[in-house]
């Protein structure tokens, strides 16, 4: 299993592969549809993760906007930028984004 891939993603792919092609699917066509470069769209999606607390998605979003050349202080900051609207909440998903970024 794909250690960036949360349990519960993974066990969707596995038991509904027909729901999960299709959620696939729909992914890459909204990420093509969007106006945003890929580091960009990570960072943007970082932030609404840490926001709506889904951790889980956080490593492997994290890899993904590192490998588009974000840098830590990006990462940190795609974190914490929800802070004025959503509160402190945002920065339980700092630990688990920066071991993620840190993890060769």
């Amino acid at each position: 299993m794909n250690h960036l891939v949360s349990n519960a993603f993974q066990t969707f792919i596995n038991e509904a592969p027909n729901h999960a092609k299709a959620w696939m699917e729909a992914v890459q066509k909204l990420d093509k549809g969007s106006a945003l470069d890929k580091k960009t769209e990570e960072l943007a999606y970082i932030a609404v993760l840490a926001a709506a607390r889904l951790e889980s998605g956080i490593p492997f979003h994290v890899k993904s906007a590192k490998a588009n050349g974000a840098s830590r202080e990006e990462i940190i900051s795609a974190v914490l930028v929800g802070l004025p609207a959503v509160g402190n909440v945002v920065t339980s998903s700092l630990p688990k984004a920066l071991e993620a970024y840190d993890h060769e």
